[in-house]
């Protein structure tokens, strides 16, 4: 049977998404990422940095996956890009191309099991995001440099 069509266990989900971030780091930075250890949001929604991507799941499990990261990280992600726009929309642009990494390889590799949507970008002055209700959302922490970012993966299901 093709992995297309096999039900995936949800750390193999996980472990797509945080492969997929340590993939874009090592590839658009050229530095790898440090990935913590994940834990559960129990009490309350998951803390948003400066700057969100959103890439919202349906299907064989509903939610989304959400990077997020302050303001700082990526101003130095672009530098080491070698690109000097530090403007509010080209670090949106940025958020949003880590987000599109994310929505490409699931659906490269979830392609039969889920519906993934085009990625948004939000940041810390627009509403808080909604979590689909019964889920609870898992937080990565992710280490570069002295930078602090987080995947939260959020499926219910």
């Amino acid at each position: 049977m093709s992995r297309e069509y096999r039900p995936v266990s949800s750390e193999y989900q996980l472990g797509v998404f945080v492969d997929s971030v340590m993939h874009y780091f090592e590839n658009a930075v050229q530095q790898p990422a440090a990935c913590g250890i994940p834990h559960l949001a129990v009490r309350a929604s998951p803390q948003l940095a400066d700057y969100t991507g959103v890439v919202r799941i349906c299907g064989q499990r509903d939610g989304m996956v959400v990077f997020t990261a302050p303001r700082s990280m990526l101003c130095v992600m672009l530098m080491c890009m070698q690109d000097t726009d530090l403007s509010h929309e080209h670090l949106c642009e940025l958020v949003g191309k880590i987000a599109d990494t994310l929505s490409g390889d699931a659906e490269r590799i979830f392609r039969f099991q889920y519906s993934i949507s085009v990625r948004s970008t939000v940041n810390e002055r627009d509403a808080p995001l909604v979590y689909p209700p019964h889920a609870r959302p898992i937080v990565i922490p992710i280490a570069w440099r002295s930078y602090q970012a987080r995947l939260v993966v959020c499926l219910a299901g």
